[in-house]
């Protein structure tokens, strides 16, 4: 679960400086209009959020679609006389489950804290002239 979620931080990172360098000259124009640069900062972290809440969402929803399956019907079969089973166990542990999700929201977007400070370097003169 570490390795997975640094490299989500480190996924998000990349994204978020994507976003950052595709929206400069918005935000030299916002930082013209008097914009902070704590009022841009959290602008992108609520939307890189966003984007890490929709994509726990949909993994969440197809994981666990797939887990409900087999825990219903079965279809991934063991071999008895290998495994002492028939079918693979399911158990859904939903404290637990809630608690890995909010772990990985928090340190997802505590990882993209440090790369919304790219904000407060662009300055409005030369964003607006970027392109």
């Amino acid at each position: 679960l570490i390795l997975m979620i640094c490299v989500a931080g480190v996924t998000m990172t990349s994204g978020l400086l994507i976003i950052i360098l595709e929206r400069t000259r918005f935000i030299g124009v916002m930082k013209a209009m008097g914009a902070t640069n704590g009022q841009l900062r959290r602008t992108f972290l609520y939307l890189a959020t966003m984007i890490v809440v929709r994509g726990l969402i949909y993994g969440n929803t197809i994981a666990y679609s797939i887990l409900f399956l087999q825990k219903l019907t079965g279809i991934i079969k063991l071999d008895p006389a290998s495994y002492y089973l028939s079918q693979v166990p399911v158990y859904f542990p939903w404290a637990e489950i809630i608690i890995i999700n909010i772990v990985t929201l928090i340190v997802c977007v505590s990882v993209l804290v440090v790369p919304s400070y790219i904000i407060s370097r662009i300055q409005p003169v030369r964003s607006i002239k970027f392109e």
